[in-house]
């Protein structure tokens, strides 16, 4: 492993981002054994408190195998991490940025298109009016504002779901794009999405009608637009 001194700001961060990125990238591989606690604290120049923290955040993201007493053994992110290493793994280069891009969109239009059918048939009254509300506020030009008014309109969809897990799901999604940077996002090929307002307000529309097939269908063709134009292009 290539080790060097980090600052003594946010310490337990930064070695945790430098061992993230090291297992990440493949660096340090499946089942190899990190250095000991000792070795890392001298190697980084930092105390062993500040290791053993990164450490158990390593464990806490399942990267990592801690043994007490025994070694910290690597394992394989495809089959223990989560969705909140997303943005790190295009950060790495461990999978193109663009393959990460495309499989995040995927997600969201299978995701929204679903949580569109179950808030057309679950949501109350007032959760569709504040579906309708994001709607009209809308903005008619692709602007600044845009992703943020289109976040609130997903949003409270997925609140109208009923969905906890569809929420959580978007609280990383969101993360992501906040990691990869949503001016970014936008510029992958979103633009025929956002600047889209008959086709949210239409949305809006059949939820409110409670025509759940109908919402689904509108949503899987809104979302799916970027989808298309990201598979055309190459990694």
């Amino acid at each position: 492993m290539d080790i060097a001194p980090v600052s003594r700001a946010a310490v337990s961060d930064a070695v945790f981002a430098h061992l993230v990125d090291e297992i990440l990238s493949g660096r340090v591989a499946v089942d190899e054994a990190l250095p000991s606690e000792r070795e890392l604290a001298l190697a980084f120049a930092v105390n062993r408190h500040a290791i053993r923290e990164a450490l158990k955040k390593l464990q806490q993201a399942r990267l990592v195998r801690i043994s007490h007493g025994g070694k910290t053994r690597v394992q394989d992110w495809r089959e223990t991490a989560g969705l909140d290493v997303l943005s790190t793994l295009a950060a790495t280069g461990a999978v193109p940025a663009l393959k990460v891009a495309r499989d995040i969109m995927v997600m969201r239009r299978t995701v929204a298109a679903d949580a569109a059918r179950l808030c057309a048939a679950n949501a109350s009254d007032g959760q569709l009016a504040a579906v309708a509300d994001a709607a009209s506020a809308y903005p008619a030009e692709l602007t600044d504002q845009t992703f943020a008014a289109d976040l609130a309109f997903w949003t409270a969809i997925i609140d109208g779901s009923d969905n906890l897990a569809y929420r959580l799901a978007l609280n990383t999604l969101v993360g992501a794009f906040a990691d990869i940077g949503f001016e970014s996002i936008a510029h992958l090929g979103m633009a025929a999405e956002l600047a889209d307002r008959d086709a949210h307000i239409t949305l809006a529309e059949r939820l409110v009608a409670r025509d759940a097939d109908a919402a689904h269908r509108m949503a899987d063709d809104l979302l799916g637009r970027v989808v298309e134009t990201l598979s055309t292009q190459k990694s």
